[in-house]
């Protein structure tokens, strides 16, 4: 998806929906081809940041003189902020598409929205390289800095760039000297693009992107979005157990009883922490066993079986008793 045909192909194939009762029943394959890719559950942090995005990108419409408005996703691994950005870039693609067809013949397609990711170790120069290569603009070794930037200003100003989505910013340290001049061309595009610019970030207030002079401009300039474990309780609400309602209900199992899930919330919580990736993970591999197996429903028996991801168990394993 870091290229605009990626992209595009990625935000108008139709996302996977869960059974309806009007149609047929799926085949093998098809139930566990569904919970490999599996819908999106609309967490509290997916409809705060689409809320945001809507605003910010109305607030800085007309804005010339400064930098528009940003926001920044931050949060633990597994937490869902991947899953966030994407399906809120999917949502405004889709928006923009629908509001404004592409001529028909028309040689020049409107691209508006950009999804890269920060190379290990980001230097100035690689870092605006992924952001030609995202809608193919042609450079060259000998091409400098200045160069490449100049060429996606302009190219990203014709296609109608209007979000761009920056993933796995924590990579960036304006500590050394190339992180120094990455965060720095980021400040420049920022400036010189009409767009709104979301970045996403393990933990990213923890980090050095935070600190000094250019940590001062981004905190000022970004709002920062929590996409932190959910909650077991929130006031009255139990926002960890409506997800796991959600993810139950979109289940595909032929022996799966509602309501077995939700009623081991305060397993699920403890095993995964509140993380939406690991809790999701989990029951989708769970639901692929069951599929297999045979059994074709989720127990607490069977999901103590499945092995996670090392964050997930590292955080689980029950300390020893001296």
């Amino acid at each position: 998806m870091t290229t605009w045909q990626g992209w595009q192909r990625f935000a108008t194939t139709d996302p996977v929906s869960p059974p309806q009762p009007d149609h047929p029943p799926r085949s093998r394959d098809e139930r566990l081809a569904y919970h490999s890719a599996f819908v999106t559950i609309r967490t509290p942090a997916i409809s705060q940041l689409a809320t945001q995005v809507r605003t910010l990108m109305i607030l800085g419409r007309h804005q010339q003189t400064t930098a528009r408005p940003s926001l920044i996703v931050t949060g633990p691994a597994a937490a869902g902020k991947t899953t966030a950005l994407l399906n809120v870039g999917r949502a405004c693609h889709l928006a923009h598409t629908r509001k404004n067809p592409a001529p028909p013949r028309s040689a020049q397609a409107a691209a508006p929205v950009v999804y890269v990711l920060v190379p290990p170790g980001a230097t100035a120069k690689t870092l605006i390289t992924e952001f030609a290569r995202y809608l193919g603009i042609p450079i060259t070794a000998r091409m400098t800095q200045t160069q490449i930037t100049d060429a996606v200003c302009h190219t990203y100003t014709a296609t109608g760039v209007q979000l761009v989505l920056i993933d796995e910013i924590h990579r960036l340290n304006p500590r050394t000297t190339t992180g120094a001049q990455a965060a720095d061309l980021l400040k420049d595009l920022t400036e010189r693009l009409p767009a709104t610019f979301v970045y996403a970030g393990i933990d990213v207030t923890d980090t050095p992107l935070f600190s000094g002079t250019r940590g001062a401009q981004l905190a000022g300039r970004a709002t920062l979005i929590d996409c932190g474990p959910l909650p077991a309780r929130h006031g009255p609400r139990e926002p960890f157990r409506d997800v796991i309602t959600d993810i139950e209900n979109a289940l595909d199992l032929h022996h799966h009883k509602p309501g077995t899930l939700s009623r081991h919330a305060p397993y699920l919580h403890q095993r995964t922490a509140g993380r939406i990736g690991s809790l999701t993970r989990l029951i989708r591999q769970a639901a692929i066993t069951a599929i297999c197996d045979g059994t074709e429903r989720i127990t607490k028996h069977s999901l103590e079986a499945i092995r996670l991801d090392h964050l997930a168990e590292t955080h689980h394993r029950p300390t020893r008793r001296r």
